[in-house]
């Protein structure tokens, strides 16, 4: 079988990804543009594919293709109908960013509580010395106990960082989705909004997902709420989310997604870097070495399971 990576790039360098314990022929891209596709995958069995987009035109062309391996656990980039309809099977990478994604999340938490990214630049701009004394409170500073953090979306990662921000003294609720009765251990997606101290969005990416927090959402949180996005950059408003920075109607935001990647200069997010309550990072909260490892051992692992004919991880 002939297998292509069209998107290596997407992993550290330093990353290994062993060869397939089966006779094989291995082709690697660093990147590949929408217009290369094609051709790479023509004569491929199976796609590895990260970011790079498989949309039903393409896969209508590759009548070879009988798996798509996506090197991540979202898989919005892949039409997975087109796949179902074509007989090409799909497997993802799942629970493999399981402490990094809580960790990057908590890490925006307690930056944000803190103004820890406000107070160091205040301190590299002088205002430590203009102070005239040992200490200045230009920026709130709040605990993390006893606050309400607000899960929307309760996979993998939801639940382990509900452990840490538990262990931290937190309270945790859990949303049900937007438009819903909640059910049990749930709490309505409105009030989720209305109670939380801070909202941390980990849903998929889906047409019923998309601006899930908008403008009348970001009017129903508390003026000192803070919310976290690490699960899908379409999850949020952006122009929205940079009004209510800029009028103040939530107390900040930490964002390691966005709508298209890497974000335009003119992005709202963008704009949102001027505002001392906001933390903007580039998509890296899955990247710790450990867990892109996993990846790669994972990937690799789903590969053999399908060539030895099992299903493993399977989404088609």
């Amino acid at each position: 079988m002939k297998l292509v990576f069209l998107d290596r790039k997407t992993l550290a360098p330093e990353i290994t990804l062993r060869a397939p314990a089966f006779e094989h022929r291995w082709q690697s891209h660093e990147e590949t543009e929408p217009h290369q596709v094609l051709e790479r995958l023509q004569d491929a069995d199976i796609a590895i594919v990260n970011k790079v987009r498989l949309g039903a035109d393409i896969l209508a062309q590759l009548p070879r293709l009988k798996l798509v391996v996506i090197a991540a656990t979202g898989s919005d980039n892949v039409d997975l109908d087109a796949c179902r309809q074509a007989g090409i099977a799909v497997c993802n990478i799942q629970d493999y960013s399981k402490n990094s994604v809580p960790e990057h999340a908590l890490a925006m938490i307690m930056a944000l509580n803190r103004s820890l990214n406000a107070y160091h630049a205040s301190v590299v701009a002088g205002r430590w010395q203009q102070s005239g004394q040992f200490c200045y409170f230009d920026y709130p500073v709040r605990d993390l106990a006893d606050q309400t953090l607000g899960l929307i979306g309760y996979g993998t990662i939801a639940k382990d960082l509900e452990k840490l921000a538990t262990a931290l003294g937190m309270k945790v609720i859990v949303g049900a989705r937007k438009g819903q009765p909640a059910g049990k251990g749930r709490v309505g997606f409105e009030q989720l909004l209305k109670e939380a101290d801070v909202i941390s969005l980990h849903c998929p990416l889906t047409p019923e997902t998309r601006h899930l927090i908008g403008e009348r959402e970001l009017t129903l949180m508390k003026d000192d709420a803070l919310l976290v996005n690490v699960g899908r950059g379409g999850l949020v408003d952006e122009a929205a989310l940079l009004a209510a920075l800029a009028q103040k109607r939530i107390g900040g935001a930490g964002v390691d997604v966005v709508s298209q990647e890497p974000p335009a200069p003119d992005n709202p997010l963008m704009q949102a870097l001027q505002y001392p309550n906001f933390i903007l990072t580039p998509h890296v909260a899955w990247a710790s070495h450990n867990a892109m490892q996993r990846l790669a051992d994972q990937l690799i692992d789903n590969i053999e399971a399908f060539a030895a004919g099992r299903e493993q991880n399977r989404l088609v």
